[in-house]
This record gives C-alpha cells, sequence and structure tokens, in this order.
C-alpha cells in the first residue's frame, strides 16, 4: 500500500474521529500550541454522551471548554502541570493533577503506569518518505503517541516539520484529519524595571560559550536581550521562544562551543510567534526531542557552562523554593524546573539560577509582600530543595547559597530582599535561630 493510499484510506471528519472515543478511555491531549482543536471541539460536542473519560494532558493553550463544571461525569481532566485554563477547575475539584518532574513523562506512558487509550495530536503533513512531524510539541507528545493503542492525528500544513527525533510514520496514525489553521501565538513578555533589573544580574553572571535553558516569560526574555554581546551561546532547553531566534540572527548563538549536540538547538517544544514557527520549520540547526531525553539531568549535565534560568513563587530564608502553588492552592507543577536545577550544578562550570521578584506587585492598594520569607507558606510545595539550590537572584542582586551555612544562607537571602522588608526578616530569623 502507497503512502497515498494509506493517507485516502485512514481520513476521517473531526467528528467520526470524536466517534471511536468511548467512556472510561484514557486520552492523551496534545498540548502547548499544538493542540487538536477541532477534534478536541468534536469531543466536547459529544461528551454528553459519554461516562468517565479521562483527559491526559500537560499543558495546553486555548480554549478550555472541556473542563467547564457541564462536563463533569463525563470528561475529567488529569494534567501533570497546572496552566491557566484548567486551574481554576484543578482547585475547585473538577480536575486532577498528577505531580511528576517533566523528564519522568514519557516513563508514565510507556510503562503503562499511566495508562493511554487514544492519543490525539497534531502534525504536519507527511513528507515524500510518509513521515509527519509532531511541529511545536515532541517532548510528552511522541511518547504518547507511541504508547497509545490508538493515533488520532490532525494534519495541519501550519505545523512546522521540526527535526530531530521528531517524527511519525503515517502507517502508525490510525485516524487522520484533515485540518487548515494557523496555530495559537504567544508574544514576548512585557518588561518592567524590576524585571529589567533582574535580567541585568542575571544576564552579569553569563560568560561566552554558555549554553542556556530558557524559558517563556518577562525574566529569560529580558535576560536574552542583555546577551546580544556575548559569543558562541549555545541551547539546550525543554522550550524556547521569539528571543532565541534574534539571538540565532545576530550571530550570538551558535551553539559552537557546546560539548553535546554541537551546533544545535535542543529542545522539547516551542511557544511564541509565527515567525518562530517559520524559523523552526525544517531547519537543520533545531532538534525536537522528548523530555526523557532533553530533560534528563543526566544529559543536561554534559553540557559544559550549563545556565538553567528558573522562577519561584517564594523561597524561605533555607533556600527553600516554592513555584507551584500559594500555599495549600495548586498554581503550576515542577515541570522542568528540578531537571534542569540539578543537571546545570552537575554541569562543569554550571549555573542553577532562581530568578524572581523581591516582592508581590501590589493590588487595590495593597502593600507589597516578601516574595523571601522566613518560612514557606503553610502547604507550599518544595520545587528545589534547599540541597540543590545555588544562585538565587531578585533585582536587588545575586545570592550565592552553594556550600553555606544556614545562617549565610539567611544573609545573603535578607540582603537581596526588598529593603524595606529586610528588618522583619532579620527579626524572624533570629526567632528561628538562623541569624
Amino acid at each position: 500500500m502507497t503512502i497515498a493510499d494509506t493517507f485516502a484510506e485512514r481520513v476521517c471528519t473531526p467528528d467520526e474521529a470524536a466517534g471511536l472515543i468511548q467512556s472510561h478511555m484514557h486520552v492523551f491531549l496534545s498540548g502547548n500550541c499544538a493542540v487538536p482543536r477541532q477534534v478536541l471541539s468534536a469531543l466536547v460536542a459529544r461528551a454528553p454522551q459519554l461516562e468517565g473519560v479521562e483527559i491526559v494532558q500537560v499543558l495546553t493553550i486555548g480554549n478550555a471548554d472541556y473542563v467547564a463544571p457541564e462536563m463533569a461525569g463525563h470528561l475529567r481532566v488529569n494534567t501533570l502541570f497546572i496552566s491557566d485554563d484548567v486551574r481554576g477547575a484543578v482547585n475547585a475539584g473538577r480536575a486532577d493533577f498528577t505531580p511528576c518532574f517533566l523528564s519522568e513523562i514519557p516513563d508514565l506512558f510507556t510503562s503503562g503506569r499511566l495508562p493511554i487509550d487514544v492519543a490525539l495530536v497534531q502534525v504536519s503533513p507527511p513528507d515524500d518518505h510518509g513521515f509527519c512531524s509532531f511541529g511545536v510539541e515532541v517532548g510528552v507528545t511522541k511518547p504518547a503517541a507511541e504508547a497509545a493503542r490508538l493515533v488520532i492525528a490532525e494534519i495541519n500544513p501550519h505545523m512546522p516539520r521540526t527535526l530531530g527525533d521528531s517524527f511519525i510514520h503515517v502507517s502508525h496514525l490510525d485516524v487522520m484529519v484533515p485540518v487548515n489553521y494557523p496555530l495559537p501565538e504567544l508574544h514576548m513578555g512585557a518588561s518592567d524595571p524590576v524585571t529589567d533589573q533582574i535580567a541585568e544580574h542575571v544576564a552579569g553572571l553569563i560568560g561566552d560559550g554558555a549554553t542556556l535553558q530558557t524559558g517563556i516569560g518577562a525574566i529569560p526574555d529580558a535576560v536574552l536581550r542583555r546577551l546580544t554581546d556575548r559569543r558562541h551561546l549555545g541551547i539546550h532547553t525543554e522550550l524556547f521562544s521569539d528571543g532565541v531566534v534574534d539571538l540565532v540572527q545576530r550571530g550570538v548563538i551558535t551553539g559552537a562551543r557546546k560539548s553535546l549536540h554541537r551546533g544545535k538547538i535542543i529542545a522539547g517544544f516551542v511557544m511564541g510567534t509565527q515567525a518562530l514557527y517559520d524559523f523552526v520549520h525544517d531547519n537543520a540547526i533545531v532538534e525536537l526531542h522528548p523530555t526523557n531525553y532533553v530533560n534528563d539531568p543526566f544529559v543536561i549535565a554534559q553540557n559544559d557552562h550549563m545556565v538553567a534560568i528558573n522562577s519561584a513563587i517564594e523561597v524561605d530564608l533555607t533556600g527553600q523554593v516554592c513555584a507551584d502553588s500559594i500555599g495549600p492552592r495548586l498554581y503550576s507543577g515542577v515541570g522542568g524546573q528540578a531537571d534542569f536545577i540539578y543537571g546545570a550544578a552537575r554541569s562543569a562550570g554550571g549555573l542553577p539560577i532562581i530568578a524572581l521578584p523581591s516582592t508581590t506587585r501590589p493590588k487595590n492598594g495593597q502593600a507589597p509582600i516578601s516574595r523571601i520569607t522566613a518560612m514557606l507558606k503553610c502547604g507550599a510545595g518544595v520545587t528545589t530543595t534547599r540541597n540543590h539550590v545555588r544562585f538565587i537572584v531578585t533585582e536587588h542582586g545575586v545570592a550565592e547559597l552553594y556550600g553555606k551555612t544556614i545562617a549565610q544562607r539567611a544573609q545573603a537571602l535578607i540582603n537581596i530582599a526588598a529593603p524595606e522588608q529586610r528588618a522583619e526578616l532579620v527579626s524572624q530569623a533570629r526567632q528561628l535561630n538562623y541569624l
């Protein structure tokens, strides 16, 4: 059977594809900017006919009516990272959250510990040899598709053909749904004086030849904008956005000094604008791989001078980092923070960095609250332990904690807290016998 015959035989409509999903199935939903929107919409329309369908996902962008209250009993999300669109449902008890490292998600699927009956994915059109690319989301989607009993794929000409360990053959796609819509776009984070000062401090730690892990958001974007005078930077990261493209075009990011995958940008997924999607399309400098490779701390550590830049909600005076909850209220997830913090710590010349504003931003005239705290809020999760933490950065400076006593850590963190909060933090540290 030819590729064209396979394609023609397995093509169907979104409604027909959704009709293959039965009650009590476990359905993986491809995420980030690769959500298969038309089949998902058809599944939502079909939901009243179903019972107990579990939708397994990581982070999704776009409409999330599949977690609406009226979906109760029909569709229930089990998310491995809490994004904005499902946060309310998780905290209301209408959706589930499974804590895990991003590096370990593929094994949850392939081992059957988290079973996948159906994978809903979005891919590029097949090439002359019948291979489709998972495009902008390879990290957890490819392992899920390989583990699923049934693969339903939207074939979208707007999906870029990314290279690396990023392909699936049409013979492994059980159902193909032709679609034609642009991918959602995420624009670079807006800057402000606090973000700019944090970025200045972080950028000051990064030398020529470093390999970077950067995410999407105001702080990583601001850091990248301050690296235009560096030479031969590399990228090994779970995701990247438009800021990386600018530095490649300026000749700053070349990967020429990378000790692993020299000359290549390695990632699990990308999120950004159409300019980013155009850049990664069929671009040999970019390789996307599953997260059990990209986020493996022992792979990350093979990059000399690995710089991992992550954020946090709060940090206590012993160095414990909370990035996934506000007290007991679940907010996001560990994602790749622990993977990259540990990997960078094991790298020769590596820099594991946690960067955050020193206070919450005031709202409705309320006084700022320090994000450098004597103790984490009751119920807060520890994303990065005090044993793994090395550098904490705020707009007020850099605290290097590795090899420091509790007293030394407490003082270093107080020194980068908001000036108006320091006296109270000193008092609390003394009450705890830290100082």
